[in-house]
Formats: C-alpha cells, sequence, structure tokens
C-alpha cells in the first residue's frame, strides 16, 4: 500500500511475511498464492506491500538463479505484490515448535549472517517495482547479549562495514540504494534505541541505520519523542520501522492478572518481559521467568515482548501498547517530512496466541491481517497521508 505524503514523497506500509512460515523459495510462493493475494483481496486493493522474510535456503536459490528471481518478481507482479522491504532478522527455522533463542543466530560476528544480508540486498534490487529505486532491510541488533564480548563486537561492526561497502557496489552496478536497518531488541547488545546510537555513529555511513520496532521500544519502556529526538539529534537514519505492539498488564500483582499473562507464556517464541522501575529497567529473558516467583518486581506495570494484533487489545485485564504505536507514528510521518518511508505491520505471532484467540484456518488469519492493515491505513490517512490507488 502506498501513500502519499504532504511533502510530496510516498510511503509504503506492508505487512510482513515470516507470519506464514516459508524456508524454500516454493514456500514462498505459496505464500503468495495462499495468504498475501487474498490479503490484498480483502483489502480490496488492486496492489499490495508485503514485507518479504526469506530464509537462508530460498535467498540462496534467488541469488544463484537469475531465472528463479525473474520468476518471483513475476509471481508477485501477477498476484498484486510489491516488495520494497525485507525482514532480514530471522535466518531459518522461524516456522520451528520452538525458536526461542535460535533467532539470533549467526549473528553479525558470524561471517554466514555478512554474506545472507548481502544475498538478501542482490535479490531486493532485482524485486523493487519499476518506480522504486530504495529498499530496506531489517537485521538483528548485532548479537544476543550473552553472545557478545568485545573482539566479537569488534567483528560485528567490520562486517557491517563491509556491507555498507557492498550496498555501494551494488546501487552502481543496479541503480537501487538498499539500506540495512539494526533492529533493537530486549535482550539484546542493541536492546534499546539509545543502545543503537553509539555502534551506528561508530559505523558511520548511511547505508546502515535502525529499524524502529514499536513493540520492542515499548517493551524497553522507550519514550517515543526522545527515542526518536535522539536518533535525529546523531544522526542515525531511521530507515524503517515495524507497526507491532506489545503486552502490557498495568497489576501484575494481581492474581488475576497474573493468571491472564499466564496464557501468553508458550515454549515458541521468547517473551522478554520489562519493568521500569526507580533503579532502572529490570526484566528477565521469558514471561514464564517473570511469572515464576520473585524474578521480577511487580508494584508497576510489566510489558512482555509479544507481538499482539494491533486491532485486537487482549481481554481485560491486559492489554496492549498501541497507544505507543500511534505516538511513534505520528513522530515517524506527522511532521512536515517523514523520518522513515517504509513502515511494516508486523505481527508474526498469531498462532502463539492463546488457543482460543488464534486464527482458525487461512481465512480467518487473512481476515486478521487484513484489520491490521485497515488499521495501520487509518492512522496514516488522519495525519494527513493520502492513499494511492
Amino acid at each position: 500500500m502506498r501513500f502519499r505524503h504532504p511533502d510530496g514523497s510516498t510511503v509504503h506500509l506492508a505487512y510482513c511475511t515470516n507470519v506464514h512460515p516459508a524456508e524454500t523459495l516454493d514456500g514462498v510462493l505459496a505464500q503468495l498464492r495462499d495468504h498475501c493475494e487474498p490479503v490484498r483481496r480483502r483489502l480490496g486493493r488492486d496492489r499490495l506491500g508485503i514485507g518479504l522474510w526469506l530464509a537462508k535456503d530460498a535467498a540462496h536459490a534467488l541469488v544463484t538463479d537469475p531465472s528463479a528471481l525473474r520468476g518471483l518478481r513475476c509471481e508477485l507482479d501477477r498476484r498484486g505484490l510489491e516488495v520494497v522491504t525485507l525482514n532480514g532478522f530471522p535466518y531459518e527455522g522461524f516456522g520451528a515448535e520452538e525458536v526461542k533463542y535460535r533467532v539470533y543466530t549467526p549473528d553479525w560476528a558470524d561471517p554466514e549472517r555478512l554474506e545472507h544480508t548481502t544475498s538478501l540486498a542482490r535479490v531486493l534490487a532485482g524485486l523493487l517495482p519499476d518506480d522504486v529505486t530504495d529498499g530496506s532491510i531489517s537485521t538483528l541488533p548485532l548479537a544476543w547479549r550473552t553472545a557478545c564480548d568485545e573482539r566479537r563486537a569488534q567483528t560485528a561492526r567490520t562486517a557491517l562495514r563491509t556491507l555498507a561497502e557492498r550496498l555501494d557496489a551494488l546501487q552502481e552496478l543496479t541503480g537501487r540504494s538498499i539500506r540495512v536497518a539494526l533492529e533493537p531488541e530486549p535482550g539484546c547488545v542493541v536492546e534499546t534505541t539509545r543502545d543503537a546510537i553509539a555502534p551506528l555513529t561508530a559505523i558511520a555511513h548511511g547505508r546502515v541505520g535502525i529499524c524502529v520496532d514499536t513493540c520492542h521500544l515499548a517493551t524497553s519502556f522507550e519514550d517515543p519523542h526522545t527515542a526518536l529526538h535522539d536518533l535525529t539529534r546523531a544522526g542515525v537514519p531511521v530507515v524503517k520501522s515495524q507497526l507491532s505492539a506489545a503486552l502490557h498488564a498495568e497489576q501484575p500483582h494481581l492474581p488475576e492478572v497474573r493468571e491472564a499473562l499466564a496464557a501468553f507464556a508458550e515454549p515458541r517464541f521468547l517473551h522478554q518481559t520489562r519493568t521500569s522501575t526507580a533503579a532502572g529497567l529490570r526484566g528477565t529473558d521469558d514471561l514464564d521467568e517473570a511469572l515464576s516467583g520473585d524474578a521480577l518486581p511487580d508494584a508497576g506495570p510489566w510489558r512482555a515482548h509479544f507481538h499482539v494484533p494491533l486491532h485486537a487489545a487482549p481481554a481485560a485485564p491486559l492489554t496492549s501498547t498501541l497507544p505507543v504505536l500511534k505516538s511513534v507514528l505520528t513522530r515517524l510521518v506527522g511532521g512536515p517530512r517523514p523520518l522513515t518511508r517504509h513502515l511494516e505491520v508486523e505481527t508474526y505471532t498469531w498462532q502463539a496466541l492463546p488457543p482460543e484467540l488464534r486464527p482458525r484456518g487461512r481465512t480467518q488469519l487473512a481476515d486478521g491481517i487484513a484489520a491490521e492493515l485497515t488499521l495501520a491505513r487509518d492512522l496514516l490517512t488522519d495525519l494527513g497521508l493520502k492513499e494511492l490507488p
């Protein structure tokens, strides 16, 4: 979906396909047929943007076979879909029964992360619509915190500089500008937007910026205006933003609140949980840890890294951090010029919701994704953007 900003530029809105597990190119093509095109039809649009997730095998097939890349591009066109951004965070196995810490490997100290992201950039340059010259790729924020010492951190920074040089060369070759965005996430070396400033200014290259995920920002209790002001002042570009909402519990000391939270503690993904105290941010790596005894102070609200559907907040006594998303979006695109032009709805946890909230089959999932995109569209038009055909 495309929108015209009051300054005349185009803002792209997509939804991320990591909600549809696929490890191979055939699986990606099936996604387009079974999920993406049905969502587009529900929205009544001739064109729908998707934030494509390509696992390592799918990316390898596309970068090594020009005919396969042309075939994917033709399939996108045929189904009324377009790609301007990729989700390069998960490497493989994102549809496994247990993902947890595996999603953070390989990290940026591992040469395979550089090679994979380079492949993604080459693929994206070939997938961009004819009238679009700028693409974006979100990636993990260097590494999980316990896997990174200073030596590995330096290796990661060097890898990102090498990537930036490769992206420069790619633009010279193709005329397409691809940028990569570190996505701060609780528990990682770069957990907050503030954590991103030092490594990104050290790299000092416009090809590498930040992806502001509104669930992650809210989980870490960051103030949206302060966060975006600090990024702007430091000259760190917001390459893309993922529109997502975290799970919020206002009174976690109450038994009924803990019972409601326990329904969201599940075995597939990590749900880092945080609370803000007078002594600073406190947290656990997973929601079940927070619910175990006194692992986390409960005098103030808790937020958990669980991407809940944007249009459907959990039932009381829980809610979501949708107000944080709205505040971020206002700052990103509500001003005289947009701070980013790539927006991506990223609710990958539909099948991890409590059983009674999960979509039953493709039809309900498509309905839910379409409802999320409708909400995002309405927020954008309320900010003065005009939806384009």
